[in-house]
């Protein structure tokens, strides 16, 4: 988004792990900051320089270690892109836990660094319990080598669990053991048309209890969402006349092991919801073919594109109670529209996108311009409308420098000091990323 500028003169990129703790060593001696830098598309600053700290790049570590087709347990450099690790184990019959749109150039040790959520995750659940070992370089050299291929170990503390959203602030991770689940052999998926958004938790029911086991994932796409991912060329599902009636839109995928199975399940929750005396959708289209599945996760992957395409976004990924995803949306909009800043020269769309399963939405405020007008608006009003819910300021992007002085919205006092005493114990220099996750 550009919002943040280092001044960084040198970048590293060392190819070993032992290289990495021989430059932490000298920085750790020289009280020098360190940025880890992966692929570097996260949204909240965490793998920018703030000042003029040494950018630590992971991309020449980018080696597969290992890979167990029985187990599924992958073993690699923290600086392998997620897509290429996807292609590596899909020749064994296995997927990577997590998807992201940044699957491209998102690397895993940035993943794991910030703890990606993703698109599936309400199949996969967390990288909290899909990593299996990570090895660290500490904040003074040291090596953490937990790089166990254990899905059982109950040997005391679990520390890797620490640095798994730590986002660098206390070591760079180089290696990460992680389980990778057995590849679904059919993949199907449907967007559905609903005329208001208060149908939205009663499908969320009936979908859960006709697809069970095969349901991957369940994305939320409201009104402005949808015709932007369309106006920018991001895919077209359905016809305008279908389009017409509805508030918002709902992307249901499958992942089973029998496709005949897996689309008589879809036909029939899609011969439900029609033929119901109230149905709760307008419209629904399955996808026939490996191209229109891909068309219709093109329409919800590519609202993040349409919306940089549109203006200057406002990002703000959040955990709310699922009942009030239209309200937080609504609400942002009207906070702005009373501070007039609503307007094709100021704020040009509020919309709201995200994942249903898990309860995270992703609120975009579309400006012409960054303006402080505007940031102040929005702060800390999201923040405190997030607290009034005991939500989260940050679902799956992280705290990194945009969120440093909001994390007492949904953290305690109690559970700051704690994390504020874990990283004086770790980098008692305060040279790891320094000014993110705790200011």
């Amino acid at each position: 988004m550009g919002k943040y500028k280092g001044a960084s003169s040198t970048v590293l990129k060392p190819k070993t792990t032992h290289q990495v703790s021989e430059i932490v060593k000298w920085c750790h001696h020289r009280r020098i900051g360190i940025v880890p830098q992966g692929g570097n598309t996260g949204l909240v600053g965490g793998s920018v320089p703030l000042n003029n700290e040494l950018i630590l790049s992971l991309s020449n570590m980018n080696k597969v270690r290992s890979f167990d087709p029985v187990s599924g347990i992958l073993v690699a450099d923290a600086g392998c892109i997620l897509q290429a690790l996807t292609d590596y184990i899909a020749p064994h019959n296995h997927i990577m836990p997590l998807d992201l749109g940044a699957k491209g150039s998102c690397q895993i040790g940035g993943n794991v660094s910030t703890n990606a959520g993703g698109l599936r995750l309400l199949r996969y659940g967390s990288l909290h319990g899909s990593i299996l070992g990570l090895e660290v370089v500490l904040p003074d050299g040291t090596v953490l080598d937990q790089l166990t291929t254990l899905r059982k170990d109950n040997t005391g503390y679990d520390l890797k669990q620490l640095f798994i959203g730590a986002e660098g602030t206390l070591g760079v991770v180089t290696g990460v053991s992680i389980l990778t689940p057995a590849a679904p052999q059919a993949s199907n998926n449907l967007i559905l048309a609903l005329p208001s958004f208060d149908n939205v938790l009663s499908l969320y029911q009936i979908v859960k209890r006709q697809l069970s086991e095969i349901l991957s994932a369940f994305e939320f796409i409201d009104r402005t969402a949808y015709e932007l991912a369309v106006r920018h060329n991001q895919g077209r599902a359905l016809n305008d006349d279908d389009v017409q009636g509805a508030e918002c839109f709902v992307l249901v995928e499958t992942s089973g092991g029998k496709r005949e199975h897996d689309e008589e399940k879809l036909t029939t929750l899609l011969e439900t919801l029609l033929d119901a005396d109230q149905p709760l959708i307008n419209t629904g289209v399955l996808s026939q073919s490996p191209a229109q599945f891909s068309s219709l996760w093109a329409l919800r992957e590519g609202v993040t594109e349409a919306v940089s395409k549109e203006g200057k976004p406002y990002k703000y990924d959040i955990s709310v109670p699922l009942s009030s995803f239209k309200r937080v949306v609504d609400g942002t909009r009207e906070h702005l529209r009373s501070k007039g800043l609503l307007g094709e020269h100021a704020v040009k769309h509020v919309l709201g996108y995200g994942h249903v399963g898990d309860g995270n939405l992703h609120l975009n405020v579309v400006a012409s311009e960054y303006t402080q007008e505007i940031q102040d608006a929005l702060e800390p009003y999201i923040f405190e409308v997030v607290a009034s819910h005991r939500g989260s300021i940050s679902a799956e992007h992280g705290i990194g420098a945009m969120k440093t002085h909001a994390l007492h919205y949904s953290k305690d006092a109690v559970s700051i000091s704690l994390m504020k005493r874990i990283k004086e114990m770790f980098d008692p220099r305060g040279i790891m990323n320094p000014g993110k996750v705790i200011a």
